[in-house]
């Protein structure tokens, strides 16, 4: 893992862990709390978007919470060589927020939408350029790498 190590820390990760959790956090708080239905009084039109967007929202920030945890572990040097080739490092699909219903929103719901597109827009670049670095290590030292996780 030596080649993705500029990438990709412990310190970074728990950085974004962290921030994925308070996302999440910020995003359940406003989704349960009823201010969005006070904000936009007698608009069901709005509420039944409200409810799509919240579950893009919900869905974007779970992938990135599993794949953040999926980092962490395949950087724990806790895994057998077995499990690391066998666990699955994509970041997941998640559906884009429809932005001329979000900007109809209240700002504080479409701060929480826009936050979790840019979150999530910032771990698909991280993820490419891991990626990137895997594709591009010669093949030599992916043996190597290997074999220092076996001894």
């Amino acid at each position: 893992m030596a080649v993705n190590e500029a990438l990709i820390t412990p310190r970074l990760l728990d950085a974004l862990y962290t921030e994925a959790m308070i996302l999440s956090d910020e995003a359940r708080s406003y989704f349960e709390s009823g201010r969005f239905s006070e904000q936009c009084p007698d608009s069901a039109a709005l509420s039944v978007a409200f409810s799509c967007e919240s579950l893009k929202v919900t869905t974007r920030v779970m992938h990135c919470i599993a794949w953040l945890l999926n980092q962490r572990a395949l950087h724990s040097e806790r895994l057998s060589d077995g499990e690391i080739w066998n666990i699955s490092r994509a970041l997941g699909e998640a559906a884009d927020s429809d932005h001329a219903i979000v900007d109809r929103f209240p700002q504080e719901a479409r701060n929480i939408i826009y936050a979790s597109e840019e979150f999530f827009i910032r771990l698909q670049r991280l993820e490419m350029r891991l990626s990137a670095q895997e594709a591009a290590e010669p093949p030599v030292h992916d043996m190597f790498r290997r074999l220092q996780m076996t001894f």
